[in-house]
């Protein structure tokens, strides 16, 4: 096996500036190599065509997309100044993730012709050499680095020599052949018994710095760390042998071990045994990526979620214990209890890399301390549905990388496969696919306490609840301060030395002015007569941060995280509540308050007399009511019977302030008014700059 095939990604500091270089034309090139070489298993062009899977292209797709992929992203970069063939720049460039199993596609695509594809692949190759012999280079190479998006385009083609060699091994096996690059393992005997070992309790940190000196995608940066407790996990990966036990008990046809979306993929392929199984008359065979050979009952088998999942299911049955899958944070416990390091110059320790074999092995060649495979063979499924690390940023040259997968729908494997290069075999490395999936997968069990239920950490898109987070907790637009923030502050200011005991945000939409005033008061509660928007408040005082987009241009979305502790409001949730309520009707238990804010309420609701007229019911003596509004009366709020103000009466003007003089008067005196600016940010281009007139009364 050639010295090339042990190249590793590279680090991305150094200070030789023609040594980084021709280090990282040495990977690139190694890179293509091997993907070429893994489409010379296609025995003719039919199968560039047909599609092995319904649910995905043809391989022909995933041939042209990896380059066009590198010349659509240094074009963000700016270090390629125009297409070289736009129409396989489009024709190439979306399309690759797996749709529900359900979602069939049969679009007609005009594909080129292999050559075609090949002769654009020589040209990208080409023009790649002279960039990197020739772009200006400086070190480090961090995101903001032109170089970063180079790095980019090669580990995208490390993961597609993985994604690809498995939708070949689903393609009709006389439309493969073998290849000398592509030998599968001849090692197999009987499979070991699979035992139960004690791992420690421990702490895991998981998460890289934005500095660190090696390349990563997004969903990798961040911090985490998570205190586990002592647990058991298998010695082994799951054999296919141990898995025939599931199959022969019949467990595919008894819907009690699978979950609701399982049965559904269940009942839609009518599957009884893993993908990669043949049952045949002389016995079970596996199919590997260019051949079949008799079933090697000592491999891992290769299964998606749901057949994981219910397999842990009957076995939690069969031995009356509480099997299940292993989270993300109990992987990471193993890889530190194994003693695993970093992948270095020398063959790997483990069937990873494209170090051994073209195919799994046997799951007790290579041991990690106690275990085996803990990296490598196959990549082990996980409980944990992806998430952002706190921290997490979108690279702006691939925002739709990591964040569709966001869903709660996505679940983390760890631990690499043989085929896994490049960053893929990172402790650090973190992938996610649909539940229904099939990569290079298996899984370990473990016996441990259940874990708790997750929060789904989205990015909130919808357009209304996006800008208001933005408002309240994004950034400031055009120098005018973040008017939930200055209200509270002006409402503090106000009430002095007076008792801030209770007080009470009226209309608290996503609950910014809450938060501020819990830095004062003992305790706050925000009502909105929006649930929707109230629950972004509760997610925040819950958790401490929240996520959505925000629109760029067109369909082109920014992507934001808010913390509580950036905004010093952290440590101050306990004292926050966040209510549903009507403002007109409010119930009597809302009662007691030393400040009621009503912010750009008032001309937003139904009767704003039934307010006004009875609000003072609810505030201390000496206490505060600010009342903030911009005074934009519309009948589709408030029938104009019910407008305070901005009307005739007798032939004379009546603002908005006469009315609330008129309805308050009897219990406060008026402290004070100014207008205070606010700025509702819509596109990138497009904002609304409001004033708002801000009054303080005072109960009498």
């Amino acid at each position: 096996m050639s010295s090339a095939q042990y190249l590793r990604t590279p680090l991305l500091t150094g200070s030789d500036i023609e040594a980084k270089r021709a280090e990282i034309k040495a990977y690139f090139n190694a890179t293509s190599d091997r993907y070429e070489s893994l489409f010379e298993v296609l025995a003719n062009d039919k199968a560039y065509y047909q599609r092995a899977i319904p649910l995905r292209h043809p391989l022909i797709f995933y041939y042209g997309h990896t380059a066009t992929f590198f010349i659509n992203k240094l074009i963000l970069s700016g270090l390629v100044k125009e297409h070289l063939n736009p129409e396989f720049e489009s024709m190439f460039a979306i399309g690759v993730d797996e749709m529900s199993w359900d979602d069939l596609n049969d679009a007609h695509y005009d594909w080129p012709t292999v050559d075609a594809v090949r002769d654009y692949r020589k040209q990208v190759r080409s023009l790649i050499n002279e960039l990197i012999d020739a772009a200006p280079l400086s070190l480090p190479i961090d995101w903001d680095n032109p170089w970063w998006t180079i790095m980019m385009g090669i580990e995208h083609e490390q993961i597609h020599i993985e994604t690809s060699s498995v939708l070949i091994r689903q393609q009709r096996l006389e439309w493969v052949k073998q290849h000398s690059a592509w030998q599968a393992c001849e090692i197999s005997a009987l499979p070991p018994e699979n035992e139960l070992i004690s791992v420690a309790a421990g702490r895991v940190e998981l998460g890289k710095p934005y500095d660190d000196t090696s390349y990563g995608w997004d969903n990798e940066y961040g911090q985490h760390q998570a205190d586990i407790k002592a647990f058991q996990a298998s010695k082994y990966l799951v054999s296919n042998h141990e898995f025939l036990a599931f199959v022969e008990a019949g467990a595919y046809g008894n819907d009690s071990y699978w979950q609701e979306e399982g049965l559904q993929w269940l009942n839609f392929t009518k599957a009884q045994h893993p993908t990669f199984w043949i049952q045949t008359a002389d016995g079970w065979q596996c199919r590997l990526m260019t051949e079949i050979i008799d079933m090697p009952w000592d491999w891992p088998v290769d299964v998606n979620y749901h057949e994981a999942k219910a397999f842990c299911n009957w076995k939690a049955e069969q031995t009356g214990t509480d099997i299940r899958l292993p989270s993300e944070d109990e992987w990471y416990r193993l890889y530190d209890v194994a003693g695993i390091s970093e992948l270095t110059e020398q063959q790997a320790a483990a069937n990873l890399h494209l170090d051994h074999y073209g195919s799994s092995c046997p799951i007790n060649q290579f041991a990690q301390g106690e275990f085996y495979d803990v990296v490598g063979n196959a990549w082990q499924w996980t409980e944990t549905a992806i998430y952002p690390l706190d921290g997490f940023k979108v690279h702006p040259n691939y925002d739709d990388f990591t964040m569709p997968t966001y869903d709660g729908r996505h679940n983390v494997f760890k631990g690499g496969s043989w085929i896994s290069c490049g960053n893929e075999t990172r402790r650090s490395a973190r992938y996610a696919f649909r539940q229904h999936f099939f990569q290079h997968v298996g899984f370990r069990y473990i016996i441990a306490e259940p874990l708790k239920e997750t929060i789904v950490s989205n990015y909130e898109d919808d357009k209304m609840l996006s800008e208001y987070a933005e408002f309240h907790y994004g950034d400031s637009y055009f120098g005018v301060d973040n008017f939930p923030q200055t209200l509270a502050k002006l409402a503090i200011d106000a009430l002095g030395d007076k008792p801030a005991i209770k007080a009470l945000d009226l209309g608290c939409a996503v609950g910014r002015a809450s938060f501020e005033l819990a830095k004062h008061f003992e305790h706050v509660t925000g009502i909105d007569f929006s649930a929707r928007l109230i629950n972004l408040g509760v997610q925040l005082a819950e958790q401490g941060v929240i996520r959505y987009s925000i629109a760029d241009e067109g369909d082109l979305r920014h992507y934001h995280e808010r913390r509580l502790s950036e905004m010093d409001l952290d440590n101050i949730s306990d004292k926050v509540e966040f209510l549903q309520g009507d403002a007109c009707n409010l119930k009597p238990i809302f009662t007691g308050y030393d400040l009621v804010l009503a912010a750009n309420l008032i001309d937003r609701l139904y009767e704003p007399a039934l307010f006004l007229k009875t609000i003072h019911e609810r505030i201390n003596q000496g206490g505060l009511l600010m009342i903030t509004s911009p005074y934009t009366w519309l009948e589709e709020h408030t029938n104009k019977q019910n407008w305070v103000g901005g009307f005739k009466k007798d032939g004379e003007n009546v603002s908005t302030l006469d009315g609330l003089k008129e309805m308050l008067g009897e219990h406060f005196d008026l402290v004070s008014e100014q207008q205070v600016p606010f700025v509702i940010r819509e596109t990138s281009r497009k904002h609304q700059h409001t004033l708002s007139d801000t009054t303080i009364w005072r109960k009498k």
